[in-house]
């Protein structure tokens, strides 16, 4: 299997994103208002994030759910800091950003100890297991929100979440966006200080490190509050779709 910094094909730089505005693939960030208790700002212009690559760990599990803590092959809830997740999702059109209702949202990431589910590894095989996967169609207003936790790591990635987003996902073709979130270092710092993720050390690639966060990672940070269960992130993007 190949390794999870190993791109799926060459991943553009933001100058080379720029300059192709308007091809297929390009996202765009739209501010939104968010729910209460999750992480917001001001409506900025359209600007542009970065796709990134797939990685070898995708499942296309097919789980409607918001919760994805929970394994639904034998129920056990993995531990740690708890996450909520929130994306809002537009559509670029005639230099607008609107809302896009129905498109699945699709996120997946490793547990406190650096492993994924539902996958053979040269360090773990978790094949048949399904925590941390799960999709999530977008509502009227854009939104698809997801309760998680926060990731932890393993060697050679900074810690990040993985995302796809498929405007029709039973279709045969379609368009889909593929990316990935990252965090504050110092914000990780204190979180893997604490229990299960201190049983894995810190001996972690920071984001300035992972060769994919140093192609657009700047533009994929996500911006996080503190709350009483643990911390809530929001990620506003739109999409130029064909």
């Amino acid at each position: 299997m190949m390794h999870d910094d190993e791109p799926v094909g060459r991943l553009l730089s933001r100058r080379e994103v720029l300059a192709l505005l308007g091809a297929t693939g390009t996202a765009w960030l739209a501010g939104s208002t968010l729910m209460p208790g999750v992480a917001r700002a001001d409506t900025p212009p359209c600007v542009v994030r970065p796709e990134q690559t797939e990685g070898p760990y995708f499942v296309d599990a097919r789980l409607n759910r918001t919760d994805i803590r929970t394994d639904p092959t034998n129920g056990e809830v993995k531990s740690g800091v708890p996450l909520a997740l929130t994306f809002m999702v537009s559509q670029f059109s005639n230099t607008e950003c609107t809302p896009l209702p129905g498109a699945q949202v699709d996120v997946w990431h490793c547990d406190a100890l650096g492993l994924y589910s539902g996958v053979r590894d040269r360090r773990f095989n978790t094949e048949g297991q399904q925590f941390l996967r799960g999709h999530q169609l977008t509502d009227t207003s854009g939104m698809a929100q997801f309760t998680t936790v926060y990731p932890g790591w393993y060697p050679g990635r900074a810690v990040h979440i993985h995302f796809m987003i498929r405007t029709d996902p039973t279709a045969t073709r379609g368009y889909t966006f593929t990316s990935q979130l990252y965090f504050d270092d110092a914000l990780t710092d204190n979180v893997h200080a604490r229990a299960p993720y201190a049983e894995n050390g810190q001996n972690r690639t920071r984001n300035q490190r992972d060769g994919i966060f140093r192609r657009g990672g700047d533009q994929l940070l996500l911006t996080t509050e503190e709350t009483a269960e643990g911390y809530a992130a929001s990620f506003a993007i739109g999409l130029q779709i064909p």
